[in-house]
Protein backbone atom coordinates (compact mmCIF):
# COMPACT_ATOMS: atom_id res chain seq x y z
CA UNK A 1 0.00 0.00 0.00
CA UNK A 2 1.52 3.32 -0.69
CA UNK A 3 0.86 6.68 0.65
CA UNK A 4 0.63 10.22 -1.36
CA UNK A 5 1.47 12.76 1.37
CA UNK A 6 -0.17 16.04 0.64
CA UNK A 7 2.00 18.92 0.22
CA UNK A 8 1.66 22.50 1.30
CA UNK A 9 2.05 25.63 -1.59
CA UNK A 10 5.67 25.89 -0.43
CA UNK A 11 6.42 21.91 -0.72
CA UNK A 12 5.19 22.02 -4.68
CA UNK A 13 6.91 24.92 -5.55
CA UNK A 14 10.05 23.72 -3.84
CA UNK A 15 9.88 20.08 -5.45
CA UNK A 16 8.58 21.13 -9.02
CA UNK A 17 11.65 20.40 -11.95
CA UNK A 18 13.31 23.75 -12.47
CA UNK A 19 16.72 24.84 -14.05
CA UNK A 20 18.80 25.05 -11.03
CA UNK A 21 17.68 21.27 -10.01
CA UNK A 22 18.17 19.69 -13.54
CA UNK A 23 21.16 21.41 -13.65
CA UNK A 24 22.75 19.73 -10.02
CA UNK A 25 21.15 16.48 -11.04
CA UNK A 26 22.74 16.41 -14.49
CA UNK A 27 26.17 17.40 -12.93
CA UNK A 28 25.83 14.98 -10.22
CA UNK A 29 24.82 12.16 -12.20
CA UNK A 30 27.59 12.38 -14.99
CA UNK A 31 30.33 13.10 -11.75
CA UNK A 32 29.53 9.52 -10.32
CA UNK A 33 28.61 7.72 -13.82
CA UNK A 34 31.47 5.85 -15.37
CA UNK A 35 30.64 7.49 -18.93
CA UNK A 36 32.96 10.26 -20.52
CA UNK A 37 30.56 13.48 -20.38
CA UNK A 38 31.71 16.60 -21.29
CA UNK A 39 31.18 19.00 -18.35
CA UNK A 40 30.83 22.50 -19.56
CA UNK A 41 27.43 22.94 -17.34
CA UNK A 42 27.82 23.32 -14.24
CA UNK A 43 29.46 25.65 -11.85
CA UNK A 44 31.99 24.27 -9.90
CA UNK A 45 34.94 25.64 -9.57
CA UNK A 46 38.46 24.23 -11.00
CA UNK A 47 40.82 22.18 -8.72
CA UNK A 48 43.85 24.17 -8.66
CA UNK A 49 46.49 22.43 -7.34
CA UNK A 50 48.53 25.28 -6.10
CA UNK A 51 45.50 26.49 -3.95
CA UNK A 52 44.50 23.44 -3.11
CA UNK A 53 47.54 22.85 -1.42
CA UNK A 54 47.09 25.81 0.73
CA UNK A 55 43.64 24.46 1.99
CA UNK A 56 45.60 21.61 3.20
CA UNK A 57 48.20 23.58 4.69
CA UNK A 58 45.90 25.39 6.74
CA UNK A 59 43.98 21.96 7.81
CA UNK A 60 46.98 20.63 9.00
CA UNK A 61 47.68 23.56 11.08
CA UNK A 62 44.37 23.68 12.41
CA UNK A 63 44.24 20.28 13.51
CA UNK A 64 48.58 20.64 15.19
CA UNK A 65 46.80 23.51 17.18
CA UNK A 66 45.35 23.34 20.86
CA UNK A 67 42.35 22.64 20.81
CA UNK A 68 41.39 23.88 17.12
CA UNK A 69 40.22 20.83 15.58
CA UNK A 70 37.93 19.96 18.30
CA UNK A 71 36.52 23.99 18.18
CA UNK A 72 35.58 23.86 14.60
CA UNK A 73 34.14 20.96 14.22
CA UNK A 74 32.43 20.56 18.30
CA UNK A 75 31.26 23.98 19.08
CA UNK A 76 28.14 25.90 17.89
CA UNK A 77 28.57 29.96 16.30
CA UNK A 78 26.31 32.40 17.29
CA UNK A 79 23.33 32.99 14.16
CA UNK A 80 25.14 36.11 13.09
CA UNK A 81 28.78 34.08 12.74
CA UNK A 82 31.86 33.04 14.36
CA UNK A 83 32.90 36.61 16.19
CA UNK A 84 36.87 36.05 15.32
CA UNK A 85 36.01 35.59 11.63
CA UNK A 86 33.74 38.30 11.56
CA UNK A 87 35.96 40.80 13.37
CA UNK A 88 38.80 39.78 11.27
CA UNK A 89 36.36 40.47 8.08
CA UNK A 90 35.49 44.23 9.64
CA UNK A 91 39.53 45.08 9.69
CA UNK A 92 39.75 43.35 6.51
CA UNK A 93 37.34 45.80 4.39
CA UNK A 94 38.58 48.84 6.74
CA UNK A 95 42.07 48.31 6.07
CA UNK A 96 41.98 46.90 2.23
CA UNK A 97 38.68 49.46 1.64
CA UNK A 98 37.90 52.40 4.32
CA UNK A 99 34.62 51.23 4.56
CA UNK A 100 34.20 51.86 8.00
CA UNK A 101 32.25 49.10 9.07
CA UNK A 102 31.45 47.69 12.41
CA UNK A 103 30.93 43.66 13.20
CA UNK A 104 26.97 44.55 13.03
CA UNK A 105 27.69 45.25 9.46
CA UNK A 106 28.55 42.03 9.16
CA UNK A 107 26.61 38.07 8.81
CA UNK A 108 27.50 34.50 7.88
CA UNK A 109 25.08 32.38 5.65
CA UNK A 110 25.81 28.93 5.11
CA UNK A 111 26.57 29.54 1.75
CA UNK A 112 25.81 33.02 -0.50
CA UNK A 113 22.58 31.05 -2.64
CA UNK A 114 21.53 31.10 1.17
CA UNK A 115 21.98 34.94 1.53
CA UNK A 116 19.89 35.45 -1.32
CA UNK A 117 17.61 33.25 -0.57
CA UNK A 118 17.32 34.73 2.49
CA UNK A 119 17.65 38.47 1.50
CA UNK A 120 14.71 38.07 -1.58
CA UNK A 121 12.18 36.60 1.16
CA UNK A 122 12.72 39.42 3.61
CA UNK A 123 12.43 42.35 1.08
CA UNK A 124 9.96 40.68 -1.45
CA UNK A 125 6.39 38.97 -0.94
CA UNK A 126 3.74 39.59 0.78
CA UNK A 127 3.76 42.62 3.23
CA UNK A 128 1.39 45.36 5.06
CA UNK A 129 2.32 47.63 2.17
CA UNK A 130 1.29 45.14 -0.26
CA UNK A 131 3.21 42.57 -2.68
CA UNK A 132 6.86 43.87 -3.44
CA UNK A 133 9.09 42.28 -5.77
CA UNK A 134 12.99 42.21 -6.62
CA UNK A 135 14.36 43.97 -9.59
CA UNK A 136 16.92 42.54 -11.85
CA UNK A 137 17.92 45.36 -14.20
CA UNK A 138 19.55 43.28 -16.74
CA UNK A 139 18.12 39.57 -17.71
CA UNK A 140 20.02 37.10 -18.33
CA UNK A 141 20.69 36.70 -14.44
CA UNK A 142 21.77 33.41 -12.71
CA UNK A 143 19.71 30.60 -12.36
CA UNK A 144 19.81 29.93 -9.25
CA UNK A 145 17.80 33.20 -8.39
CA UNK A 146 14.73 31.85 -10.43
CA UNK A 147 12.87 29.75 -7.69
CA UNK A 148 14.12 31.56 -4.75
CA UNK A 149 10.56 32.88 -3.58
CA UNK A 150 8.70 31.49 -1.32
CA UNK A 151 6.02 33.15 -2.77
CA UNK A 152 5.22 32.64 -6.70
CA UNK A 153 6.15 35.87 -8.91
CA UNK A 154 8.61 37.99 -6.72
CA UNK A 155 11.17 38.58 -9.78
CA UNK A 156 10.56 41.50 -12.51
CA UNK A 157 13.48 41.95 -14.66
CA UNK A 158 14.21 44.50 -17.42
CA UNK A 159 15.56 44.03 -20.79
CA UNK A 160 19.48 44.93 -21.69
CA UNK A 161 20.80 47.19 -24.72
CA UNK A 162 22.86 44.72 -26.68
CA UNK A 163 25.98 46.43 -27.95
CA UNK A 164 27.76 44.82 -31.19
CA UNK A 165 31.56 44.53 -30.43
CA UNK A 166 33.84 43.15 -33.06
CA UNK A 167 35.07 39.22 -33.75
CA UNK A 168 31.79 38.21 -33.18
CA UNK A 169 31.24 39.18 -29.29
CA UNK A 170 28.95 41.93 -27.61
CA UNK A 171 27.58 43.34 -24.39
CA UNK A 172 24.69 43.80 -22.09
CA UNK A 173 24.21 47.27 -20.38
CA UNK A 174 21.54 48.14 -18.30
CA UNK A 175 18.70 49.93 -20.10
CA UNK A 176 18.32 53.19 -17.39
CA UNK A 177 15.44 54.72 -20.54
CA UNK A 178 13.11 52.08 -19.20
CA UNK A 179 13.96 51.08 -15.45
CA UNK A 180 10.87 52.10 -14.14
CA UNK A 181 11.59 51.62 -10.39
CA UNK A 182 7.89 51.58 -8.40
CA UNK A 183 6.50 50.92 -4.96
CA UNK A 184 5.85 47.53 -5.43
CA UNK A 185 9.98 46.77 -5.75
CA UNK A 186 11.41 45.58 -2.51
CA UNK A 187 14.97 45.50 -3.82
CA UNK A 188 17.48 45.71 -6.74
CA UNK A 189 19.59 42.91 -7.51
CA UNK A 190 22.96 42.43 -9.90
CA UNK A 191 25.68 39.94 -9.78
CA UNK A 192 29.16 41.56 -11.12
CA UNK A 193 30.34 39.48 -12.75
CA UNK A 194 26.96 38.23 -13.92
CA UNK A 195 26.34 34.46 -13.84
CA UNK A 196 25.65 33.45 -16.87
CA UNK A 197 27.31 36.10 -18.92
CA UNK A 198 30.59 37.11 -17.73
CA UNK A 199 29.24 40.70 -18.01
CA UNK A 200 30.83 43.35 -15.62
CA UNK A 201 28.58 46.45 -15.49
CA UNK A 202 30.21 49.61 -14.97
CA UNK A 203 30.94 51.60 -11.99
CA UNK A 204 29.00 54.08 -13.67
CA UNK A 205 26.36 51.62 -14.25
CA UNK A 206 26.41 50.63 -10.62
CA UNK A 207 26.57 53.90 -9.18
CA UNK A 208 23.05 54.90 -11.13
CA UNK A 209 21.41 51.51 -9.54
CA UNK A 210 22.50 52.80 -6.21
CA UNK A 211 21.56 56.32 -6.52
CA UNK A 212 17.94 54.71 -7.88
CA UNK A 213 17.82 52.61 -4.49
CA UNK A 214 18.38 55.35 -2.39
CA UNK A 215 15.72 57.03 -3.52
CA UNK A 216 12.97 54.51 -3.20
CA UNK A 217 14.26 53.68 -0.06
CA UNK A 218 15.54 49.81 -0.77
CA UNK A 219 18.41 48.03 -0.96
CA UNK A 220 20.54 47.27 -3.47
CA UNK A 221 22.09 43.31 -3.52
CA UNK A 222 25.04 43.31 -5.31
CA UNK A 223 26.21 39.36 -5.65
CA UNK A 224 29.99 38.85 -5.27
CA UNK A 225 30.34 35.01 -5.97
CA UNK A 226 32.73 35.57 -8.70
CA UNK A 227 34.03 39.72 -8.05
CA UNK A 228 36.48 41.35 -5.89
CA UNK A 229 38.57 41.16 -3.76
CA UNK A 230 38.08 37.72 -3.87
CA UNK A 231 38.43 35.42 -6.23
CA UNK A 232 38.89 38.21 -8.38
CA UNK A 233 37.70 36.78 -11.09
CA UNK A 234 37.26 40.30 -13.00
CA UNK A 235 38.94 40.54 -16.21
CA UNK A 236 37.48 44.73 -16.34
CA UNK A 237 37.81 47.42 -14.29
CA UNK A 238 35.45 47.29 -11.50
CA UNK A 239 35.70 49.26 -8.18
CA UNK A 240 34.32 47.93 -5.16
CA UNK A 241 31.98 50.00 -3.38
CA UNK A 242 29.89 50.02 -0.30
CA UNK A 243 27.37 52.27 1.54
CA UNK A 244 24.63 51.63 3.92
CA UNK A 245 22.07 51.10 1.00
CA UNK A 246 24.33 48.55 -0.30
CA UNK A 247 24.11 44.81 0.43
CA UNK A 248 27.47 43.07 -0.50
CA UNK A 249 27.21 39.01 -0.72
CA UNK A 250 30.20 37.39 -1.09
CA UNK A 251 31.44 33.82 -1.39
CA UNK A 252 34.33 31.25 -0.53
CA UNK A 253 32.99 28.76 -2.99
CA UNK A 254 34.68 30.08 -5.91
CA UNK A 255 38.39 30.35 -4.11
CA UNK A 256 38.03 26.47 -3.83
CA UNK A 257 35.93 25.62 -1.24
CA UNK A 258 32.02 25.03 -2.39
CA UNK A 259 32.30 22.03 0.15
CA UNK A 260 32.40 24.64 3.04
CA UNK A 261 29.14 26.58 2.18
CA UNK A 262 29.86 30.01 3.53
CA UNK A 263 28.19 33.29 2.49
CA UNK A 264 29.77 36.71 3.64
CA UNK A 265 27.11 39.58 3.94
CA UNK A 266 28.09 43.16 4.38
CA UNK A 267 25.24 45.14 5.32
CA UNK A 268 23.27 47.90 7.47
CA UNK A 269 22.70 46.64 10.86
CA UNK A 270 19.17 46.12 10.53
CA UNK A 271 19.81 43.78 7.44
CA UNK A 272 22.73 41.53 9.71
CA UNK A 273 20.29 41.97 12.58
CA UNK A 274 17.53 40.27 10.32
CA UNK A 275 20.06 37.66 8.62
CA UNK A 276 21.08 36.35 11.88
CA UNK A 277 17.80 35.68 13.00
CA UNK A 278 16.69 33.63 10.17
CA UNK A 279 20.18 31.96 10.66
CA UNK A 280 19.03 31.23 13.89
CA UNK A 281 15.38 29.57 12.90
CA UNK A 282 16.77 27.77 10.16
CA UNK A 283 19.71 26.46 10.87
CA UNK A 284 20.48 27.73 14.36
CA UNK A 285 24.44 28.60 13.32
CA UNK A 286 26.66 28.27 10.70
CA UNK A 287 28.71 25.72 9.25
CA UNK A 288 32.60 26.56 10.78
CA UNK A 289 35.21 25.05 8.74
CA UNK A 290 35.62 27.73 5.67
CA UNK A 291 35.57 30.07 8.61
CA UNK A 292 38.35 28.70 10.67
CA UNK A 293 40.05 27.55 7.75
CA UNK A 294 40.35 31.54 6.31
CA UNK A 295 40.62 33.64 9.00
CA UNK A 296 44.19 33.86 8.82
CA UNK A 297 44.33 34.53 5.32
CA UNK A 298 41.98 37.06 5.90
CA UNK A 299 44.50 38.65 8.73
CA UNK A 300 47.48 38.53 6.80
CA UNK A 301 45.85 39.53 3.35
CA UNK A 302 47.17 36.51 2.15
CA UNK A 303 43.09 35.96 0.89
CA UNK A 304 43.90 38.83 -2.01
CA UNK A 305 47.34 37.57 -2.75
CA UNK A 306 45.96 33.83 -3.84
CA UNK A 307 43.36 35.34 -5.72
CA UNK A 308 45.06 37.83 -7.38
CA UNK A 309 48.10 35.55 -8.31
CA UNK A 310 46.87 32.36 -8.37
CA UNK A 311 43.42 32.23 -9.20
CA UNK A 312 43.05 34.81 -11.53
CA UNK A 313 45.66 34.26 -13.75
CA UNK A 314 44.27 30.49 -13.99
CA UNK A 315 40.96 31.67 -15.23
CA UNK A 316 42.32 34.52 -17.88
CA UNK A 317 44.80 31.94 -19.17
CA UNK A 318 41.44 29.12 -19.61
CA UNK A 319 39.19 31.79 -20.95
CA UNK A 320 41.80 32.68 -23.26
CA UNK A 321 42.48 29.45 -24.64
CA UNK A 322 38.36 28.55 -24.87
CA UNK A 323 37.96 31.71 -26.73
CA UNK A 324 40.57 30.29 -29.13
CA UNK A 325 38.68 27.11 -29.48
CA UNK A 326 35.37 28.74 -29.82
CA UNK A 327 37.18 30.85 -33.07
CA UNK A 328 38.96 27.66 -34.46
CA UNK A 329 35.45 26.01 -34.86
CA UNK A 330 32.81 28.05 -34.72
CA UNK A 331 34.14 30.97 -37.32
CA UNK A 332 32.98 30.60 -41.00
CA UNK A 333 30.56 27.49 -40.01
CA UNK A 334 28.82 28.63 -37.37
CA UNK A 335 26.54 32.16 -36.67
CA UNK A 336 27.41 33.18 -33.43
CA UNK A 337 27.97 35.72 -30.97
CA UNK A 338 29.55 35.47 -27.40
CA UNK A 339 29.37 37.49 -24.66
CA UNK A 340 32.40 39.76 -23.47
CA UNK A 341 34.48 37.51 -21.34
CA UNK A 342 34.90 40.42 -18.53
CA UNK A 343 34.57 38.24 -15.37
CA UNK A 344 33.66 34.55 -14.24
CA UNK A 345 34.33 30.98 -15.57
CA UNK A 346 31.24 31.06 -17.94
CA UNK A 347 30.81 32.05 -21.80
CA UNK A 348 27.36 33.41 -22.62
CA UNK A 349 26.65 31.99 -26.42
CA UNK A 350 24.49 33.60 -28.59
CA UNK A 351 22.79 31.91 -31.71
CA UNK A 352 20.79 34.72 -33.38
CA UNK A 353 18.25 32.91 -35.95
CA UNK A 354 18.58 29.12 -34.15
CA UNK A 355 15.80 26.57 -35.35
CA UNK A 356 15.39 25.06 -32.62
CA UNK A 357 14.44 26.28 -28.17
CA UNK A 358 17.91 26.31 -26.64
CA UNK A 359 16.50 23.43 -24.53
CA UNK A 360 16.15 21.41 -27.59
CA UNK A 361 19.65 22.35 -28.33
CA UNK A 362 20.95 21.09 -24.96
CA UNK A 363 19.30 17.35 -25.16
CA UNK A 364 21.16 16.88 -28.35
CA UNK A 365 24.20 18.05 -26.78
CA UNK A 366 24.07 15.63 -23.60
CA UNK A 367 22.94 13.25 -26.14
CA UNK A 368 26.64 13.24 -27.75
CA UNK A 369 27.98 14.03 -24.03
CA UNK A 370 28.50 17.45 -23.70
CA UNK A 371 26.52 19.23 -20.74
CA UNK A 372 25.77 22.84 -21.07
CA UNK A 373 23.39 24.77 -19.74
CA UNK A 374 19.94 25.68 -21.71
CA UNK A 375 19.84 29.65 -21.96
CA UNK A 376 15.46 29.58 -21.23
CA UNK A 377 16.47 28.93 -17.54
CA UNK A 378 18.31 32.77 -17.20
CA UNK A 379 15.43 35.38 -17.49
CA UNK A 380 13.70 35.39 -13.66
CA UNK A 381 10.87 37.56 -14.26
CA UNK A 382 10.76 38.70 -18.04
CA UNK A 383 7.46 37.03 -18.80
CA UNK A 384 7.89 38.87 -22.59
CA UNK A 385 8.11 36.81 -25.38
CA UNK A 386 11.73 37.25 -26.83
CA UNK A 387 13.67 35.38 -29.11
CA UNK A 388 16.62 36.17 -27.42
CA UNK A 389 15.50 34.20 -24.45
CA UNK A 390 15.49 30.84 -26.74
CA UNK A 391 18.76 31.16 -28.56
CA UNK A 392 21.51 31.39 -26.04
CA UNK A 393 23.37 28.89 -23.70
CA UNK A 394 25.95 29.06 -21.12
CA UNK A 395 29.24 26.84 -20.90
CA UNK A 396 31.71 26.43 -18.23
CA UNK A 397 35.37 26.55 -19.07
CA UNK A 398 36.58 25.68 -15.64
CA UNK A 399 37.12 21.98 -16.26
CA UNK A 400 39.92 19.90 -17.92
CA UNK A 401 41.24 21.77 -20.62
CA UNK A 402 41.29 18.97 -23.51
CA UNK A 403 37.70 18.36 -22.49
CA UNK A 404 36.93 21.74 -22.73
CA UNK A 405 38.23 21.75 -26.31
CA UNK A 406 36.55 18.12 -27.12
CA UNK A 407 33.40 19.45 -26.27
CA UNK A 408 33.30 23.25 -27.90
CA UNK A 409 34.42 21.14 -31.03
CA UNK A 410 31.28 18.39 -30.55
CA UNK A 411 29.03 21.70 -30.19
CA UNK A 412 30.45 23.12 -33.40
CA UNK A 413 29.36 19.70 -34.97
CA UNK A 414 25.85 19.94 -33.80
CA UNK A 415 25.48 23.51 -34.57
CA UNK A 416 26.64 22.88 -37.64
CA UNK A 417 23.44 19.87 -38.71
CA UNK A 418 21.34 22.93 -37.94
Amino acid sequence: MSTTFRLSNFGNKMTRSTGISILMDDLGKALSGSDKVYMLGGGNPAHIAAVEAIWRKQMHVIMASENGFEKMLGNYDTPQGMMTFIDTIVDFFNRNYGWGIKADNVAITNGSQSACFFLFNLFAGTSPQGKRKILLPIAPEYIGYTDQGIEEDIFVSRRPIIEELPDHQFKYHVDFDNLHIGDDIGAICISRPTNPTGNVITDEELDRLSVLARAQGIPLIVDNAYGNPFPQMIFSDATLQWNDQIVHSFSLSKIGLPGTRTGIVIAHPETVAALAAVNAVVSLANGSIGQALTLPLFQSDAIVHISATLIKPFYANKSKQATAWIRQYFDGLVDYRMHKCEGSFFFWLWFPGLKIDSMELYQRLKARKVLVVPGNFFFPGLDEEWQHKHECLRMSYAQNSEDVRQGIEIMAEVLQQL
